[in-house]
């Protein structure tokens, strides 16, 4: 009507669209203004969530002068796009008809293009909600996983010798046995072991194998298994349970027959139908300072221990061999230490205990298992944090969309509500018309969302792993909590509505 006012006393259609061009144009700037302040805080918090060792340590990450550019050119264009719709009505409307009393009392002839926004406002914040919440449910699996080992109270660390410094098997053998021993004597230890690779971060070698009697005509078309080497209180330091045959013990050492164990994995996969204590594997060990391949020995199983998480938390174990770490001692290793009290408590009694050894040896890496295993789910909370904010600003978004539709209805309706009201319309019903009119505009988005939501999670299914895109609670949760979203932004409004004072209202027209 205001428009309708400005074209009876002169304005030209070019002028009044203009002039809501700039409107839009301007508050689409602010908002493009706004954005970027809060921008340098998201990056903040990004930097700070992301996984350690995602970029190369020079990399720096701030924001952008071209992309601010493109944003702000990206408001622009928005703002010209708002403000277009609103041009065209203005410029079609009809003078005469707009400036009498009852062309304000029409309701919602010209709120198809609003309704329809606020549609696909609801459907896109329905896709990135179900993508939050796959991803925090995926995340919530992960943490409860069965590790398959018993994680509390130890405490691991490295130990990074000097290349150079133990030449010899000899040497690394005698070198650890000191570390073994000096440990095992503070207060508080229960059980010490040495080994290359650890429950949660896996094998550290690999090894192509053969097994005796099934034999493999191409030597390229072995198969190939995760290697650890191990000293005999590997399984009892991490509590790893035995299911078949025996552990190591001190008499597998060099120059008795070479043992190994196996996780139920590779009895899966290799040894099935069979008892799995007893065939040999052929494999070369791994030999220090060796100028020249060493040649294949016959590793007899003698033992299969339960699967440990070795791919990290939510993934299938893969097949791991263990073969004694006397038998073929290596210089570069993970100290595990099971403590009676809490793990941290004992590190620096350990590190008092290993300085003779070295004094300028460092312990590398201490972390306990907790520690560990928060370390291994970085990556899959930084990518729950992130879509769970951008499910959050989707949410809000939403609810913004249908509060300023209906309100901006409800501005628009005054004198129609009036008019119903002083008929005998009673507050209930009006209160209701304008609750349905809201919620059946979110039941529309939510309808058109499910298909984007679909996608959304086909496609997480395949990038982040733990989503499930199949199972419907993540989809019903979300929509009644976009739809109750929904009934809160439009209760303000409608409430409004139903407290309209007719005589007022008409009074005023």
């Amino acid at each position: 009507r205001e428009l309708a006012i400005r074209t009876s006393m002169g304005a030209t259609r070019s002028a009044i669209v203009r002039q809501l061009m700039v409107e839009s144009v301007t508050v689409a700037l602010l908002g493009g203004v706004l954005g970027a302040l809060l921008a340098a805080a998201v990056v903040a918090a990004i930097v700070a969530l992301m996984p350690p060792f995602t970029l190369p340590s020079e990399t720096e990450i701030r924001l952008s002068i071209p992309v601010l550019l493109f944003a702000l050119g990206a408001c622009t264009v928005s703002g010209l796009l708002a403000g277009c719709a609103p041009a065209w009505q203005a410029g079609r409307a009809n003078v005469a008809e707009v400036m009498k009393e009852g062309g304000r009392a029409v309701a919602g002839g010209r709120q198809g293009l609003r309704r329809g926004l606020v549609v696909l406002e609801f459907a896109l914040a329905l896709t990135l909600l179900v993508a939050g919440g796959m991803t925090v449910s995926a995340l919530v699996r992960l943490m409860s996983v069965d590790l398959g080992f018993r994680g509390a109270r130890i405490v691991t660390f490295d130990l990074p010798v000097a290349r150079g410094r133990l030449t010899s098997a000899e040497e690394v053998e005698g070198f650890f046995r000191q570390v073994l021993d000096r440990t095992k004597a503070v207060p508080g230890v229960v059980s010490v072991s040495v080994s290359t690779g650890m429950p949660i971060s896996g094998s550290s070698f690999g090894r192509a194998f053969e097994i005796a009697g099934r034999r493999v005509a191409d030597p390229r078309r072995r198969p190939g298994a995760g290697i650890n080497m191990v000293t005999p209180d590997y399984h009892r330091t991490f509590g790893i349970p035995m299911v078949r045959g025996r552990g190591f013990t001190e008499r597998d050492r060099a120059g008795s027959q070479p043992v190994a164990i196996v996780n139920q994995a590779f009895v899966k996969l290799f040894l099935a139908g069979v008892d799995p204590v007893g065939p040999r594997l052929l494999f070369a060990p791994f030999t220090v300072g060796a100028t020249r391949p060493s040649d294949a020995l016959e590793w007899e199983i003698v033992g299969v221990h339960g699967d440990v998480i070795n791919a990290g938390p939510g993934r299938e174990p893969y097949p791991e061999v263990e073969i004694p770490f006397w038998q073929n001692p290596w210089p570069r290793v993970t100290v595990a230490v099971h403590t009676e009290r809490e793990a941290a408590a004992v590190q620096s009694a350990v590190a008092d205990a290993l300085r003779p050894l070295d004094p300028e040896l460092p312990m590398a890496h201490v972390r306990t298992i907790e520690q560990t295993l928060s370390l291994s789910l970085a990556a899959d909370r930084f990518y729950t944090v992130f879509f769970a904010v951008f499910a959050a600003v989707a949410l809000l978004l939403a609810g913004i969309g249908i509060y300023g539709m209906m309100s901006f209805s409800v501005a628009q309706r005054t004198h129609e509500i009036g008019l119903r009201m002083a008929l005998g319309a009673r507050q209930q019903q009006v209160l209701g018309q304008v609750l349905r009119e809201g919620m059946l505009t979110a039941l529309a988005g939510t309808a058109v969302g499910a298909i984007g939501a679909t996608l959304a999670g086909r496609a997480l299914a395949g990038a982040v792993y733990g989503v499930d895109a199949s199972n419907p609670v993540t989809f019903v949760a979300v929509a009644v909590t976009l739809l109750a979203a929904a009934l809160i932004a439009c209760l303000v409004p409608a409430r409004r509505a139903a407290s309209v004072d007719p005589m007022v209202t008409l009074r005023s027209e």
